[in-house]
Parts: structure tokens; sequence; C-alpha cells
């Protein structure tokens, strides 16, 4: 079953992922055979959800992100671990993802939550970056695949993408320094 969808006119700032995360979570999320694992080219990492609105409410929401991203320089992400939200937010449980560690992401995250207000639960200082594996399935397989260490991946992010949850797609992208 594929993951569930966000509700449409759902807008996301995401950080552009390095083939070799995506590559990673994929070979994780064999390791969960009953879980839900994110189809190949669908893995993301959120860097603030921008809202909802129709598609003439994108426009505006987009404006004002740039806006805040104005003097955003290019900065560094790492990926050093597998970790779990045993009980997610919304969908299936548990979510195993790779953990994500950026004081610049962080700092990101943090100008964007002024701009637009954080989702409960979800943002502000419940904020977690992470790039999901998998969700649901089996919670032994996850707390297994948790212990186990990986090689870390690190790279900079020079760009972030606009993306439209209702069409399942990127619709734009902001080069850094913004």
């Amino acid at each position: 079953m594929p993951p569930a969808r966000l509700s449409s006119g759902v807008y996301s700032l995401n950080v552009s992922l390095p083939s070799s995360v995506t590559a990673l979570a994929g070979r994780l999320a064999r390791d969960l055979p009953r879980a839900q694992a994110r189809p190949r080219g669908e893995h993301t990492m959120v860097a603030k959800r921008l809202g909802s609105g129709d598609h003439a409410a994108y426009a505006r929401i987009e404006a004002r992100a740039r806006d805040a991203l104005r003097g955003t320089a290019p900065f560094t992400v790492r990926i050093a671990g597998v970790e779990q939200f045993e009980t997610a937010v919304t969908g299936p449980s548990p979510v195993v993802y790779l953990a994500v560690e950026s004081p610049g992401l962080r700092a990101l995250h943090e100008r964007l939550c002024a701009e637009f207000d954080p989702v409960d639960g979800m943002e502000g200082d419940a904020y977690v970056p992470h790039v999901t594996v998998a969700r649901g399935g089996n919670p032994a397989a996850a707390e297994r695949l948790v212990d186990r260490e990986i090689d870390p991946v690190e790279w900079t992010v020079e760009d972030l993408v606009f993306h439209d949850a209702e069409r399942g797609q990127h619709a734009s992208r902001v080069s850094l320094p913004a």
C-alpha cells in the first residue's frame, strides 16, 4: 500500500536529497517487509509546511516563503543514524527514519516558523528533521533497524524545493544563497 498523501492544496518547502540518501532509505526499507516504504523518487525532507489553499493561493505562499528565505546561505546536513517515532503524529506507526543533524536546517525552520504558523505536534519545538524510510509494520523489525549502524552521509544544501502535495510534485526551486 502506498504512503498516505497529504490533503489537497498543502504546500511545503523541502530540502533536495542526494541519491546516496534516497538509495540508503530504499535499502533499509527492504528490512521492513510489512511496512509502507516510500516509493523510489518520493523521499523528502520537509524544512517547513507552508500552508494550504487553492492553487491561486500558491503564488502568495511561495512569495512569502521566498521573502523569508532572503539571505539564506547554503548549509550542511548530516545523516548519522536510523531512529523511529514509535507513535506517529499522523499515519501508521512506527515510523523508521534517517536522523538528520543540521544547525542550518533548524535555523531555517525557525525562520520559516516566524512567517508561517507551525503545525502543532510536528513543527516549532517539536520539529525533528528526518527522511522517512517506512511507516507501520512490525515494531520489533523497526527496533532492530534502529539499532543498526550506518555510514554517515553529509552534503551541502544548495537549493530548496517548493512541493505541491496535491499533485505530488515539485512546483519550483530556490537556489541558495537566496
